[in-house]
């Protein structure tokens, strides 16, 4: 998912103070050609400046790789980011690299000690699976460029669609990381993310019928590449022109799913329909062809909150999810199976990604070993939407976990 604003600029001020890196704004850093085997002096990536020893190239699975190690004064430790999600429209490279005020994050991170390493993943769109697989490589490749030697700590942060990677990977591959610490991650169940997104589309298009072309499940190409020019504006112009429409949307949306928008703040609703209508646009085609079909599912939901759910229900699209979408969801499913330490931290008013993610997950956790899982709860509103000393304490917190 995209990493926003607001917790982008927490990172900057985070980097600062204890070297966590989980996300940055949407400017790409291009990969070089050419591969590197063993680590040479010069700056992390094309953005950089520190001097620093750098390897960057191509992994086995086609995915870019940059890792950068302090040229002096390493601390030993690693920290590996994975990037939120990047619409297949854009190009592949290494995301998120570059802070809205202009810092660059691996140079911060190479500044306080740490080495740092990050992939493009081999595709964008839906990569989850793919960006697990990767990272593991990308932790492989570290030692073989860096003489065969590993960090002492590896801790693996992700936000967003990158924090489900990050619990993934926590879950499943404890001997190559000492913790994980995701941050506002659909990690409950990504099943019923996916089926959020699409419970919002169906909504507004029975509240606003003919705005957006196509289905729910079958985007126009147009509609993605018209996106900003013509239906941004023409949402917009809806909301603005159907006041009731909107709030019946919103009561609706806000009961039948458990979205923590507000009804008392007509402020909020406007970007959270566009935020939410955007991952329905960009993300849902891609899916359905990575899945083998539509993993969406609305055939027996029952919508409530409008003036009239009797109408509603009946009038409101219905879909059946394909049963080889649903097969092949079942990887994307966290276990709950944790040995390592695992910090979550998310806003309990998050629109894109709800708490009850958080909630779903805990249902579910099992430890063992060393494993612990600490959620940190933020009582505010917007998607991991935090202050800098917030997500400080959280890496604080799983920093002292992995040295217990």
């Amino acid at each position: 998912m995209r990493a926003p604003l607001q917790l982008i600029m927490v990172l900057a001020a985070l980097v600062l103070g204890s070297g966590l890196l989980l996300g940055s704004s949407l400017l790409v850093d291009t990969p070089a050609a050419a591969a590197q085997t063993t680590l040479t002096s010069g700056p992390c990536g094309e953005q950089g400046t520190l001097n620093s020893q750098v390897a960057q190239g191509t992994l086995p699975s086609g995915a870019f790789y940059l890792i950068c190690v302090p040229a002096t004064g390493w601390n030993g430790d690693l920290v590996v980011y994975a990037h939120g999600y990047t619409p297949v429209t854009a190009p592949l490279g290494f995301q998120n690299l570059i802070l809205p005020d202009g810092s660059y994050l691996p140079d911060l991170v190479l500044g306080r000690g740490y080495a740092f390493a990050t992939t493009s993943y081999r595709q964008n769109g839906l990569a989850i699976l793919e960006g697990a697989d990767d990272i593991r490589e990308l932790i492989t490749r570290f030692a073989q460029v860096n003489n065969g030697q590993t960090a002492n700590h590896t801790y693996l942060t992700g936000v967003s669609e990158g924090a489900l990677i990050t619990t993934l990977l926590t879950e499943q591959s404890p001997d190559r990381f000492s913790g994980g610490l995701a941050a506002c991650g659909p990690i409950g169940s990504f099943r019923r993310q996916i089926n959020y997104f699409g419970d919002f589309r169906v909504l507004f298009d029975y509240f606003f019928p003919g705005v957006l072309p196509g289905s729910p499940i079958d985007i126009p190409n147009s509609v993605i590449a018209n996106w900003e020019s013509t239906y941004v504006p023409q949402i917009k112009q809806a909301l603005a022109d159907r006041p009731l429409a909107t709030a019946q949307l919103m009561s609706t949306f806000i009961s039948s799913s458990g979205a923590p928008l507000d009804l008392s703040n007509p402020t909020t609703w406007k970007p959270a329909t566009l935020n939410l209508l955007w991952y329905n646009v960009f993300a849902t085609n891609d899916a359905r062809q990575k899945l083998g079909g539509n993993p969406f599912d609305n055939h027996n939901r029952v919508y409530r909150g409008s003036a009239n759910d009797w109408l509603l229900n009946k009038k409101v699209e219905r879909f059946r999810a394909d049963e080889t979408a649903l097969k092949h969801l079942v990887p994307y499913e966290t276990s709950g199976r944790v040995t390592r330490p695992l910090v979550t931290i998310h806003t309990t008013g998050d629109e894109i990604v709800p708490y009850w993610q958080e909630r779903r997950y805990l249902a579910k956790v099992q430890t063992s070993g060393e494993g612990r899982v600490v959620p940190i709860p933020i009582l505010r509103y917007g998607h991991c939407n935090f202050r800098s000393e917030e997500v400080l304490a959280a890496f604080n917190l799983l920093v002292w976990q992995v040295n217990q």
